[in-house]
């Protein structure tokens, strides 16, 4: 085996540019200071909690210390900086990651030893920072940290949600949730505001004010005002000096409390406002299934938009001076970019023209031209039901002013753009109405983000053409250059170097160059995919990996797996259209066959699961208890000798998926075509040398591109194909009548056998694949998708194949480095300039 050659740090000092030359000893020294001064422990104590804080204000100290050199250098060369919207962010835990992306997590470790304590069981200790539910909130994780590593003016702007989504347990197999208390001890990285804070206004009415000159000039009568507090975690680039800031408002009243009622004795209603406020920033995404919640989370997005619409302002004012000042309009276009995140943003585009010309008198001309410049929108999604609609009655009670700069941006885009092209057509002004009419008339908010934004684009190549041509082909008819893509990618310092240090440490020593800043490099491995040795030393950490994998499922789960079974993983968001439910009818037919045949030449094998369901999403949580309660039945069959597993993680989180990822031997990344926009998860996977088996959907066609047909496992229906079966008319009876394992896997789920005296408690997966109608097409693939399952297992057991596949799909990774998408929205979005440290004043 080819190996390069490391220089020994014999110092354990960080050598890495972005961080001082610190020794173990400043470092020990540092976190014995936090320990007595911040904390008032004895340096002596055993508490892992506090060596945990301390370390992490230890180092914070750095960080803060780079986060203002960075801000002075980023003002002083006057770049152009974009601000990223996004109602979801999951960080996951802080401290092993910035350890690594300063370069001193070997320094810390031994000064730690040195204390009796081990780094890597202290990084256990934090919080994962819940401020997300699945990728939409990775991909913001994952692109600010591209951001600062590149040397970019960023800034995250979200919510500071005191409980995040909830904390996952079962009980009988059922999801439960709770509140998860990721604050409960603070947070040593938040960095709290309060000078910066916004005050917002909502409810009221709209009045028109005579003018001198004789117009009319709207004034909004706000009914109630909510105070934003802002959190700055600071953001650490790898091997740079930037430290950028994720910025999260957390509401509050403008006063906490009524002084006369409280003087009056009526104490709960004297702190009702604080308490109403509080609410807006719990939890994220409140269940909207009534008019109550659909108001909280409207009221959520706007709260998060105003607060940061208002602060870009003020930043851009601090620096350049007012706004107002006709000369600087241009340079708020050449100096700041917005980027909303999926449509949870999109009200930030009415309150930034609400802003210009009601506070700052500019004309309806020009602030449409703003707006239409520094805003840039990203789709995420094809589904129906996640572009966002909320009633015109809903907007015009919490939002009157914003409703009538909508109706008048709609009024112009129709009787301009619209009907340029389009003229006296009806039906195409209908079809592109901001507003769509109907019983209840809804604002169409993707509609207003592609109306304004100056780019709109996709998240994978499929993606942005069905998004061309599926989801807004008038829109693009109208602005063929405004639709574009941008292929997703993932942070591999966090998704390789920090989360498998083991695979990390051989790559370190066998690739030229920094791997982790230029995931190209790991192309060099291609060329050790048959060496024997390579395959040898790759593998024995996959096994390793997984050892450690099946502990964490024994302390989780009670259950006992073998590591040398294959490990098949599907870890993602739980809905209909990613298929869980899918692979569970395979796990069912897999253990029919088994029971038929208890010597069935068949690899072991454990699937694992981890996925939480949205608390009003009843089907999503009847997929989990059937897997759980099919899971308590395999698990337990001894006739079956262990050759079947199946695992449901609870409280699936990043810090879980850390664990999970790098001990995958397969990547389970199964949606109907044309539903997934891209996944990262399948990047992450691969990545640790994870071979995926997938349908031809979202990033899996790029991947497979990458990688080579050959070590990758593709199954189903295409696009086109979906297409052409829907329009002949789905039939999924035809599946279960023409196809015995079908019938006979569905008709198991009626009887009592998974549920001992409850027969038909599953009934409800066998309706929604009958009754139901299969809208994702689960029958329809379920055979193509169980014979390249035969595929799978085959290839396996040849274990030098295998191993080559593996070694190869963690070599041909290189193009969805996040790294790659951002440079991809700077050069053709944002137009950014790096400010590097060479810049310092």
């Amino acid at each position: 085996m080819i190996t390069k050659t490391k220089t020994s740090n014999k110092t354990l000092s960080a050598t890495n540019k972005s961080a001082p030359q610190l020794s173990v000893a400043d470092i020990s020294q540092r976190i014995k200071h936090h320990l007595k001064f911040t904390q008032s422990d004895q340096i002596n104590c055993d508490k892992k909690s506090a060596y945990w804080r301390a370390t992490s204000l230890a180092l914070n100290d750095i960080i803060v210390d780079k986060l203002q050199s960075t801000k002075a250098r980023q003002q002083h060369s006057e770049v152009k900086s974009v601000n990223y919207l996004s109602l979801e962010y999951l960080m996951g835990r802080l401290l092993s990651n910035n350890l690594h992306n300063l370069d001193l997590y070997t320094p810390t470790q031994v000064a730690l030893k040195q204390m009796g304590f081990d780094l890597a069981d202290l990084c256990e200790q934090g919080a994962d920072l819940a401020l997300g539910n699945g990728g939409l909130g990775r991909l913001a994780a994952c692109f600010l940290d591209s951001l600062a590593t590149l040397d970019y003016n960023a800034m995250g702007y979200g919510v500071h949600y005191q409980h995040g989504l909830f904390k996952q347990s079962f009980v009988d197999g059922q999801q439960i949730e709770t509140p998860d208390m990721w604050r409960e001890f603070g947070s040593p990285w938040e960095i709290c505001r309060p000078e910066s804070s916004q005050n917002i206004a909502l409810y009221g009415y709209v009045e028109d004010v005579a003018q001198t000159d004789g117009t009319t000039k709207p004034l909004w009568h706000a009914g109630k005002t909510l105070k934003g507090v802002p959190w700055d975690v600071p953001i650490v680039g790898y091997n740079c000096e930037t430290v950028n800031t994720l910025r999260l408002w957390e509401c509050r009243a403008d006063s906490a409390f009524d002084w006369e009622l409280l003087n009056q004795g009526d104490y709960l209603q004297a702190h009702q406002q604080q308490v109403s406020a509080e609410t807006v920033s719990k939890v994220l995404y409140p269940n909207d299934e009534h008019d109550a919640g659909k108001e909280l989370r409207f009221i959520q997005q706007y709260f998060f938009c105003a607060c940061s619409v208002q602060d870009i302002i003020a930043r851009f004012e601090n620096q350049y001076g007012s706004i107002s000042d006709k000369n600087h309009w241009s340079t708020f276009c050449e100096k700041v970019a917005i980027q909303l995140n999926d449509t949870h943003p999109t009200v930030a585009i009415l309150e930034l023209m609400r802003t210009l010309i009601d506070n700052h008198n500019i004309d309806w001309d020009n602030a449409w031209a703003i707006c239409q410049k520094v805003f840039a929108y990203t789709n995420h999604t094809l589904l129906p039901e996640a572009l966002e609609k909320w009633s015109v009655s809903l907007f015009q009670r919490v939002l009157p002013r914003h409703l009538s700069i909508l109706y008048r941006i709609n009024e112009a885009f129709l009787n301009n753009e619209v009907n340029a092209l389009w003229p006296n057509n009806d039906d195409m002004r209908a079809r592109l109405s901001l507003i769509e009419e109907g019983h209840e008339p809804k604002v169409r908010m993707a509609h207003l983000c592609v109306v304004t934004a100056h780019k709109v684009n996709g998240v994978a190549k499929i993606h942005s053409d069905l998004v061309k041509q599926d989801l807004f082909p008038e829109f693009n008819q109208l602005w063929p250059t405004k639709l574009t893509n941008v292929t997703n990618g993932i942070t591999p310092r966090r998704w390789l170097k920090a989360c498998n240090p083991l695979l990390a440490n051989l790559l370190d020593n066998t690739i030229e160059g920094d791997w982790a800043k230029n995931l190209n490099s790991l192309s060099q491995l291609a060329a050790l995919a048959d060496d024997a040795d390579f395959q040898k030393a790759f593998m024995t950490i996959k096994q390793q990996n997984k050892i450690a994998l099946t502990k964490e499922i024994k302390t989780l789960t009670g259950v006992t797996v073998s590591p040398d079974a294959i490990f098949d993983v599907q870890i993602k968001r739980l809905h209909e259209y990613k298929r869980q439910h899918l692979n569970l009818l395979h796990i069912i037919s897999l253990y029919r066959q088994l029971l038929e045949n208890p010597e069935l030449d068949m690899q072991p094998r454990v699937f694992i699961f981890g996925a939480k369901a949205a608390p009003s999403y009843q089907l999503a949580k009847e997929i989990i208890y059937a897997t759980n309660k099919i899971a308590d039945k395999v698990n337990n069959d001894e006739r079956i000798q262990d050759k079947l597993k199946v695992i449901f993680l609870p409280n699936y989180r990043v810090s879980l998926a850390e664990k999970i990822i790098p001990a995958s031997d397969v990547s389970e990344q199964i949606s109907t075509a044309g539903k997934e926009a891209s996944g990262t998860g399948n990047m992450k996977l691969a990545l640790n040398g994870a071979v995926t088996i997938g349908t031809l959907d979202g990033a899996n066609i790029e991947i497979a591109e990458e990688v080579g047909n050959e070590n990758i496992f593709i199954f189903g229906l295409t696009v086109d194909e979906v297409k052409a079966l829907d329009a002949k008319g789905y039939n999924p009876y035809h599946y279960y009548e023409n196809n015995a394992e079908i019938r006979a896997c569905l008709d198991w789920l009626d009887t009592d056998y998974f549920t001992p005296g409850k027969p038909g408690e599953l009934s409800a997966i066998k309706n929604c694949f009958l009754a139901g109608g299969d809208p994702y097409k689960v029958l329809a693939d379920f055979q193509s998708y169980a014979n390249a399952h035969k595929a799978l297992g085959i290839a396996y057991k040849d274990r030098q194949k295998w191993a080559k596949m593996a070694i190869l799909n963690t070599a041909l990774m290189g193009k969805f480095n996040s790294d790659r998408s951002i440079e991809d929205y700077v050069k053709n979005i944002w137009h950014l300039t790096p400010s590097k440290s060479s810049e310092l004043i």
